[in-house]
């Protein structure tokens, strides 16, 4: 055998047989099957079936959402479809006995063990892909090499899969990002289903479809909850995990991240300086900043700073939210923006669990819903802030036309029943409505649902944890439809 093969080849097969017990058993392990799906599997999955278009299928993610569990979930569909387990590999790159081989070599051995003649027909998927030295050239010459195969990958670090897969990778790959549990998942996956129902709301003069609750004291239990642990499936389930956060979270996503995979991917040399950096972020999710007070309060130079930042948004973990003025004109110099975390219980993991009375609260109810907003990334989502004389407004979130760069939408994301009461007192949303030619606009609140006239105005007030679930449940209607 040729040296690459530091690791005895039967030992390596022995390894791929260990990864595809399908081969002999016809099914999954049970821990796999056992789980439940994530809503987000059934717009997957026809892309795992597509075989008319030639190309690769990369699974993109932030750690611990589920991306293996979805391989498993799809390599089960097609046993169950009728395909042949002896077509169907899986490969976890990460496995230290695969250093030093590239893709085709691995696939050599899989032909091999199954004395295979060609790979016609064969659904090969790799786990973790990322962990290969220049995947992405490797997979492009597999997706050439071999037209009749359909190879789909998944991995974590999102920014060198990004920019490799949109780079090299042109025409011969199709992304698919798995972003952290929605609320309306999180609902789903834990068999919740029942505090929901279809409703009608009053938005201006009509009446939309939305889904309501027969509880909102319960679901706004369990919205807290989503808050504190929701972003991570397995989190959702566990307990245990649940008393560990700081442990498992912070060890298992945050560590991995910051400590290996951006450091190797773009030679950060002070580590110690990127964690604490963004531990500062997490703490302040939700807060305006700019380069002069983050440079101030963390002791880090801006161009830095602005490199930490471009990083940790490619590895998912913060969403930068950009300013406009009262007319959602771009800001010539952008000198302050918001940083959110991508998922709120990032923040629980790295401090402690906060209740709903809580200070905080507003703050994580604003990454939160910003968070079930990101996984439409194409929407063009900015904040309002202006200063005019002595008045100074803002409005939490602002939606801009990516053609005519005019606002379509605002909302000011409350934790309070106050503005319900005393609607007059949300001045900024009002001023923003008139100077824009709006009729009517969205505030949330802890539990008011309903519709108040002001200056001609119609608001519609929604609590904040139904508001979170219809951006989940709407955005996977879109996605499905398109």
């Amino acid at each position: 055998m040729i040296n690459k093969y530091l690791i005895p080849t039967e030992k390596i097969i022995e390894r791929l047989r260990y990864e595809n017990p399908w081969w002999i058993t016809k099914e999954i392990p049970k821990t796999y099957s056992s789980l439940s799906k994530r809503l987000y599997f059934d717009l997957f999955y026809p892309f795992v079936l597509e075989r008319s278009v030639k190309r690769a299928l990369v699974l993109m993610g932030p750690r611990r959402v589920g991306k293996t569990v979805m391989l498993f979930h799809c390599i089960e569909n097609l046993l169950i479809r009728g395909a042949n387990p002896q077509k169907i590999f899986f490969i976890g790159i990460d496995n230290p006995i695969y250093v030093n081989l590239g893709l085709e070599d691995i696939l050599t051995l899989c032909k091999e063990s199954l004395a295979l003649k060609n790979l016609n027909g064969c659904y090969i998927f790799f786990d973790e892909i990322q962990y290969l030295k220049d995947w992405e050239r490797h997979l492009k010459v597999l997706v050439d090499s071999y037209p009749e195969t359909k190879f789909i990958a998944s991995g974590s670090a999102a920014a060198a899969l990004k920019w490799h897969s949109t780079e090299s990778g042109a025409g011969r790959f199709t992304d698919f990002l798995l972003p952290p549990l929605t609320f309306q998942e999180y609902i789903h996956l834990k068999k919740l289903d029942h505090l929901i129902y279809k409703g009608e709301i009053q938005y201006g003069e009509k009446e939309i479809q939305y889904c309501l609750t027969h509880d909102t004291k319960e679901l706004n239990k369990e919205f807290v909850h989503y808050l504190n642990f929701g972003g991570y499936p397995e989190v959702v389930l566990s307990e245990k995990i649940q008393n560990d956060m700081g442990r498992y979270v912070k060890n298992d996503i945050v560590d991995k991240v910051l400590l290996r995979d951006l450091p190797s991917l773009y030679g950060i040399k002070d580590v110690q300086e990127l964690n604490r950096f963004f531990t500062y972020i997490a703490y302040n999710t939700g807060n305006e900043f700019s380069y002069e007070t983050m440079s101030r309060e963390s002791g880090i130079q801006k161009d830095t700073l602005k490199k930490y930042l471009e990083y940790l948004e490619a590895a998912f973990l913060i969403k930068v939210l950009n300013k406009v003025g009262i007319n959602a004109k771009r800001l010539k110099r952008v000198t302050s923006f918001k940083v959110y975390l991508t998922n709120p219980s990032l923040r629980t993991a790295l401090f402690s669990p906060i209740t709903e009375t809580d200070q905080e609260m507003g703050n994580m109810v604003e990454t939160a819903i910003l968070s079930q907003w990101m996984h439409r990334e194409q929407l063009d989502l900015t904040y309002a802030r202006w200063k005019d004389g002595r008045k100074e407004g803002e409005v939490d979130l602002v939606l801009v036309d990516d053609k005519t760069y005019k606002p379509v939408w605002g909302v000011e994301i409350k934790w309070s029943n106050r503005f319900y009461d005393k609607p007059r007192e949300l001045k900024s949303l009002i001023r923003f409505c008139k100077e824009n030619g709006f009729k009517y606009a969205v505030a949330t609140s802890i539990d008011q649902l309903g519709a108040k006239e002001i200056q001609h105005l119609k608001f519609t007030f929604l609590p904040a944890s139904i508001y979170a679930y219809n951006i989940g449940e709407i955005t996977l209607k879109l996605k499905t439809n398109n």
